[in-house]
């Protein structure tokens, strides 16, 4: 998959590539989206504690929830 812009829509050739590299498993394509996010903030949180606040003058990840 390519990488899109935030806020670009879902294409739905996107949607149908992650469902037939799982076989058509609707949920075991939910399941691995959903770890990808975990892990996505998971490596935001380890970033955020490592940089000095000063490298991104006060910036900090949003974590709102929609």
């Amino acid at each position: 998959m390519r990488e899109q812009p935030i806020g670009e829509a879902v294409e739905d050739d996107e949607r149908a590539k992650v469902i037939a590299y799982h076989r058509g498993d609707a949920h075991a394509a939910i399941d691995t989206l959903l770890e990808d996010i975990r892990h996505l903030r998971r490596q935001l949180a380890l970033t955020e504690g490592a940089m000095s606040r000063g490298m991104a003058r006060g910036w900090r990840p949003s974590y709102h929830r929609d």
